[in-house]
């Protein structure tokens, strides 16, 4: 009887998403899971919301297991006789010190990251807002910021409430896996360096998003000392998983210029392209309606681009009456918000609001133009769908969006809703334009943006990562007076040069 050969295993991480969420990202890695099946599957989750109990997609064989795992709001109070917690009183100064000066901050969240594996509050009985005031106070001349917004008492109090909150996700516990693939996010992050520092677990990181330059739209209510904390630890938590990961796969040029700012080593960055499955995005005829029709995919919430859509839709409107935008992928928590926006344009029954198509080929077919508007920090999913179903394509000048497009689509700077507009309109009345930007923006999407590339590089990812260590310098090369460097590229980057020879 022939024995099963063993499948390493990889634990996906992710924030809030696959296989718990309908979504662009969880999409991908739906498609990473089921391309790979040599591979068996961890799927993790973390969210600071009710997890979700049952999955949004079906799984296939290869999941051994599937988790959403919520960060603890509340770790409970711990009653240990005579704990002044001096060790992570010593980490949570490392941290906060580190937020000014760079040395500092992956010791101090190393040091309580290994607390937490002991007791599920690391900074128990930590004065964490103290230990932020002194930091601000004493840090300005190791920052690279002329001038500090001021830390008071409430801010340091709020900043530390926040911070406190994010750090529980180093709590979070991981599988016992031969890999962890993290998919962006500070805390998913968070949770994969914890399970790197406790297990020495190899750590793939996919950088899907630029979160540190971008204030989410929840916290613009907080005042610009707070903000200052949060981004700053952001770009901290970034910077200490670039440096322990194994491999770092951005997504596109845009991503891969914005991990070598942050530190990234570039010999460890493998940019991958994401990609649809051209099968589920076939071409259609355009819709035989008595007016024009523009689609917009997102989820509607305050972060997604929708804003300076219904701006632009204002004066399309305007210039082409009877004209409907179509908002597609609505999510159910967003719902509210989309209607009081379009209830201030007064756009009406122009504005129609979809929830995301089962059947992806159902996703652009009610709009003659795809308006691409995303948010600050949006990959590049939606894009590529609209491309590969040869729809043409007015896209915002933000992130990625003008590699990706290229010349196949129209491309407009942000915060422009009047040219924004006027690229619409020049479209919906010039169908042989639209027919001719549908078709190049297919043919670019089938040469450079499918599933079949995405599943065959992070094969080679896993399997790099997964394998055997290099073999030990063999003696002669010990008795070498000075040893020669290890210079050579990992296989994965080797395998890359050769197929783009």
């Amino acid at each position: 009887m022939k024995s099963t050969p063993s499948q390493e295993r990889v634990c996906l991480l992710t924030g809030g998403g696959y296989p718990f969420r309908r979504d662009a990202l969880s999409g991908w890695c739906r498609t990473l899971v089921e391309g790979l099946r040599r591979f068996r599957f961890d799927l993790r989750t973390v969210t600071d919301r009710e997890p979700p109990s049952v999955p949004a997609y079906p799984l296939p064989f290869n999941v051994a297991s599937a988790e959403a795992l919520q960060v603890c709001r509340d770790p409970g109070r711990e009653r240990r006789r005579g704990d002044s917690n001096e060790a992570g009183r010593g980490a949570a100064h490392l941290l906060c010190r580190g937020l000014l000066e760079e040395s500092r901050f992956a010791a101090g969240l190393r040091g309580l990251a290994e607390i937490a594996a002991e007791r599920p509050d690391p900074l128990a009985h930590v004065p964490l807002a103290d230990l932020l005031m002194d930091a601000w106070r004493g840090g300005g001349a190791a920052s690279d910021e002329p001038t500090l917004p001021r830390l008071g008492t409430r801010d340091a109090r709020t900043a530390a409430t926040l911070l406190k909150h994010a750090l529980g996700a180093l709590a979070v516990p991981l599988p016992e896996t031969d890999l962890v693939h993290c998919v962006g996010g500070t805390t998913p992050l968070l949770t994969a360096l914890a399970g790197r520092w406790r297990t020495g677990v190899p750590l793939l990181l996919t950088e899907a998003r630029a979160p540190v330059a971008r204030q989410r739209p929840a916290e613009e209510r907080l005042s610009p000392a707070v903000r200052a904390v949060l981004r700053r630890f952001r770009a901290a938590v970034a910077r200490t998983g670039y440096a322990e990961a194994g491999l770092i796969a951005p997504l596109s040029a845009y991503h891969h210029g914005w991990a070598l700012r942050h530190g990234a080593e570039a010999n460890r960055l493998v940019q991958v392209p994401a990609g649809v499955d051209p099968s589920e995005y076939p071409v259609t005829a355009e819709p035989n309606t008595e007016h024009p029709a523009v689609v917009w995919a997102g989820s509607g919430g305050p972060d997604s681009g929708l804003t300076p859509l219904l701006a632009a839709f204002e004066q399309v409107k305007a210039s082409m009456p009877g004209t409907v935008l179509h908002l597609v992928g609505v999510t159910p928590a967003h719902e509210d918000h989309c209607a009081e926006q379009i209830e201030r344009t007064g756009l009406g029954r122009a504005v129609r609001m979809h929830p995301l198509p089962a059947d992806p080929r159902d996703r652009y077919t009610a709009g003659h133009v795809v308006a691409h508007v995303p948010g600050p920090a949006d990959p590049p999913y939606r894009l590529i769908e609209a491309m590969m179903s040869g729809r043409a394509v007015v896209g915002v000048d933000v992130g990625p969006a003008a590699e990706t497009l290229g010349d196949a689509g129209v491309l407009v700077q942000p915060d422009d809703p009047a040219e924004l507009a006027i690229a619409i309109v020049g479209l919906l009345r010039g169908p042989n334009r639209r027919r001719q930007l549908g078709d190049a923006a297919r043919r670019r999407a089938l040469t450079h943006f499918t599933n079949d590339r995405v599943v065959r590089v992070y094969g080679a990812l896993y399997a790099d990562l997964t394998g055997p260590l290099p073999a030990p310098v063999s003696a002669f090369e010990l008795a070498l007076t000075i040893p020669a460097p290890r210079t050579s590229p990992p296989a994965t980057l080797r395998w890359l040069i050769r197929e783009d020879q």
